[in-house]
């Protein structure tokens, strides 16, 4: 596949044409049709949304389109798992720091989770409730997203209150705690247009503050978890 990205003998970026010009965001062709197809999936409706009104949003013919994406299912796939993705990495290098406390890694996951579903211009959690991501197509958001629900449950394993619990009322406490980080999806849902009333970093760590309550953390200790929890998160 070619690469968008290539530059012409005149310094210009080269790709496939374009439907009209544009001033030049400094986005790639493919991260532009997925801008796009953000947009017009989370205004109009992912059934009322056609390839060719994402790619008239984006700037381009139908027929480039077909360059970067098979078509409408794919481009979903690539905003669900950009949803995620971050997030397990995130969780994977976060398991390797046992120098931290568990509870304090655990914040920090909590925390980047939720501000990664809060904010950005567009609602993409709530895709997940679309009837068509239970399709087979979507099989490796699913897993990935299980995945990332796993190494909740293994960060609530390792804290001092869910190394005590027994298997069924971990697997029910780390469904908790991964729902009500994945809950503000439904915030955004309920108030579209309003995401300037909460200011994003307080409101991302007021959600992981909760999800370390339910995960059985005592109040007192939170301020001390929040600080090494920022500290992981601040590190390179």
């Amino acid at each position: 596949m070619c690469d968008d990205r290539r530059m012409s003998t005149t310094g210009r970026r080269v790709g496939r044409p374009r439907a009209q010009t544009r001033p030049d965001s400094g986005l790639t062709a493919r991260e532009e049709l997925l801008g796009a197809a953000a947009e017009l999936f989370t205004e109009r409706g992912y059934a009322a949304t056609t390839t060719r009104a994402v790619a008239e949003r984006a700037g381009m013919r139908q027929a480039s389109m077909y360059h970067y994406f098979g078509g409408k299912e794919d481009l979903l796939a690539a905003l669900l798992e950009g949803t995620v993705r971050p997030s397990l990495a995130l969780a994977l290098g976060l398991a390797a720091r046992h120098e931290v406390p568990a509870e304090a890694r655990l914040w920090a996951l909590c925390r980047a989770d939720a501000a990664l579903l809060s904010t950005g211009p567009h609602n993409l959690g709530a895709l997940y409730l679309l009837p068509e991501v239970r399709a087979d197509r979507f099989a490796a958001f699913r897993a990935v997203r299980d995945d990332l629900k796993a190494a909740y449950a293994a960060l609530l394993a390792a804290t001092t209150a869910g190394s005590d619990l027994a298997r069924e009322d971990l697997a029910v406490r780390a469904d908790l705690v991964f729902g009500l980080i994945e809950g503000v999806i439904l915030i955004r849902r309920s108030s579209p247009g309003h995401d300037h009333e909460h200011d994003p970093a307080a409101f991302a760590a007021a959600t992981a503050d909760a999800a370390l309550r339910v995960a059985g953390c005592p109040e007192h200790v939170l301020p001390k978890l929040r600080r090494e929890g920022e500290a992981l998160l601040a590190a390179p």
